[in-house]
């Protein structure tokens, strides 16, 4: 139970922490664009919808090490100052009843959107953009699945708190909010 968490858990930090690097990018890039445009009269369609992607993929592929980070905003006067164990039930629960449901129901509402895509391997409206609108709409599954596995990992962490594992409810007690 804990070595498929923590397999979970580490294939999403590694794609959260790849995809932070966007981050630092994007903001080159749009520097780089700027000056481009305004000091030499060039511009890239190409470079702006680059900015677009890494955006999307910054959100879309780190939410899952956020969510493991607890980093997700959380608004609940109680879940903050409850016991360790009853954060775990909080968590067992959401993960289960909320979390994994929406994330199969956006899998299963986006899987044609996304097979049109691939089907077309569809591209920018714009000659000179960026012809990979197929791999932008996969993020959406993407993001599902990982939230959705991450999910899972949410629920064997907090299967092994509610079971008495000090490593779990000591790692609850530090979460902060």
């Amino acid at each position: 139970m804990r070595g498929l968490a923590q397999a979970i858990d580490a294939v999403n930090s590694a794609i959260g922490k790849f995809v932070a690097w966007f981050a630092l990018f994007i903001v080159l890039l749009q520097f780089a664009i700027v000056v481009g445009r305004y000091v030499f009269g060039v511009g890239s369609i190409w470079a702006q919808e680059l900015i677009v992607y890494m955006h999307a993929f910054n959100f879309m592929l780190a939410a899952a090490y956020t969510l493991r980070n607890d980093g997700h905003v959380r608004v609940d006067i109680f879940y903050r100052e409850a016991a360790p164990a009853k954060k775990a039930l909080v968590n067992l629960l959401g993960a289960a009843f909320l979390l994994i449901p929406v994330c199969i129901l956006i899998v299963w509402v986006s899987r044609d959107y996304v097979a049109g895509s691939w089907a077309v391997f569809e591209g920018s409206k714009e000659t000179s953009g960026i012809q990979g609108v197929f791999l932008l709409k996969t993020a959406i599954m993407v993001f599902a699945v990982q939230m959705g596995l991450q999910g899972v990992s949410m629920i064997l962490h907090s299967l092994l708190a509610l079971s008495g594992d000090t490593d779990e409810l000591v790692a609850l007690s530090h979460h902060h909010d």
